[in-house]
């Protein structure tokens, strides 16, 4: 992918809907596009020192963005968090992602989870078909989540949650067409195993469908609506307690992305609006869009943390992929993470995301 392409998820969508006097030098890609695909960047710095796993890792503040069903074991009754990072800094200094979150254990048995994401895509000039500027958009994308998790025996727990969605990408008229803010509401569903023993050795796993819910528009023609990044996860992790001092977590996780392709034809494309979400669901297991991570964490007295990883996609996902590299760090009550992406790929298929930098806050009470 070249470096001018970077955004080009986002003017896709513009395209997509409608917006053909936007800026005309985006190149075809093969990736498959949906709206809102900001919902599955992950906002949680640990996680990103690790591969961007998170199903079945231990809980925190961050977990309702993998796996709410976790919550119900974790060993603080309260935790909030807050991450921040710096978007594709290879290319622009004008984007970022920052997310609050955090949880309340009320018993043993059940918990709520609550989070808000913001990701600021920059600015984008919008061009008319002879190149005279038409507007500057400043593109954001933003959500609000509560959820709600239980413990179903000593070892297993579920979780769902609703979330809403807004998506700016442009407003204003071009041409003939108003474009308007989308919104929709979506929701999770999550199951967690827990096989730890009282030491915290032993396997957990996670399972998650997320960003299931309805379809998304940009404008008042109700044939244009686009799917959201609906995903089917699953993963595993094994945690081997060295000694009283040390402890060391290895973990895999798998995401399906469960939208349809784009056709290719204009009568097929119809057919591709008109079906519904459910439809678009099933329809999702048949594309090749998959990521995948693994990822390790060595702690030291649950004071330091050293953590390191490796992702990647398929060419239909994105085709990103790297090595990453963790810190963590905790003093009573608070927790400091910092994550990093390291630069790979040649320069014309450079990851947009290398050098990436992540912070994250956590307060566990």
């Amino acid at each position: 992918m070249k470096r001018n392409n970077y955004k080009c998820w986002a003017m896709a969508m513009l395209m997509a809907a409608g917006v053909q006097q936007a800026q005309a030098q985006i190149q075809p890609t093969e990736v498959i596009t949906t709206a809102a695909p900001s919902l599955r960047i992950p906002a949680d710095a640990r996680a990103a020192g690790m591969g961007n796993i998170g199903l079945a890792t231990s809980p925190d503040a961050n977990s309702g963005y993998w796996n709410l069903a976790k919550v119900p074991f974790a060993g603080k009754q309260t935790a909030i968090g807050v991450n921040y990072a710096p978007w594709m800094r290879e290319v622009t200094d004008d984007m970022y992602l920052l997310g609050l979150s955090g949880y309340r254990r009320f018993d043993s048995l059940q918990a709520v989870t609550a989070s808000v994401r913001y990701f600021n895509l920059g600015d984008f000039q919008l061009k008319d078909i002879n190149g005279g500027v038409l507007q500057t958009a400043r593109p954001h994308e933003f959500s609000i989540d509560l959820g709600y998790a239980r413990r179903l025996s000593d070892k297993l727990a579920v979780g769902i949650a609703l979330r809403y969605i807004n998506s700016s990408l442009a407003t204003g008229s071009y041409g003939s067409t108003q474009y308007k803010p989308g919104e929709a509401v979506a929701g999770d569903v999550s199951l967690f195993y827990n096989g730890k023993n009282e030491k915290g050795q032993g396997f957990s796993a996670g399972l998650a469908l997320s960003n299931v819910g309805s379809r998304i528009g940009y404008t008042e023609n109700a044939g244009q609506k686009e799917f959201l990044p609906a995903n089917l996860g699953a993963g595993g992790a094994y945690t081997a307690v060295l000694n009283e001092d040390n402890r060391i977590t290895l973990g895999v996780d798998i995401n399906k992305l469960l939208v349809p392709e784009v056709p290719a034809t204009a009568a097929e494309r119809e057919d591709y609006y008109e079906q519904s979400s459910l439809s678009g669901l099933g329809k999702g297991f048949g594309n090749k869009a998959w990521q995948y991570g693994a990822g390790v964490e060595f702690s030291y007295r649950n004071m330091l943390q050293l953590r390191a990883g490796y992702f990647g996609e398929s060419e239909k996902q994105g085709n990103r992929k790297g090595l990453t590299a963790g810190l963590g760090f905790c003093y009573d009550i608070f927790s400091f993470n910092l994550s990093y992406l390291a630069p790979s790929g040649t320069e014309a298929q450079r990851n947009p995301l290398g050098n990436t930098l992540q912070f994250g806050l956590q307060l566990s009470f």
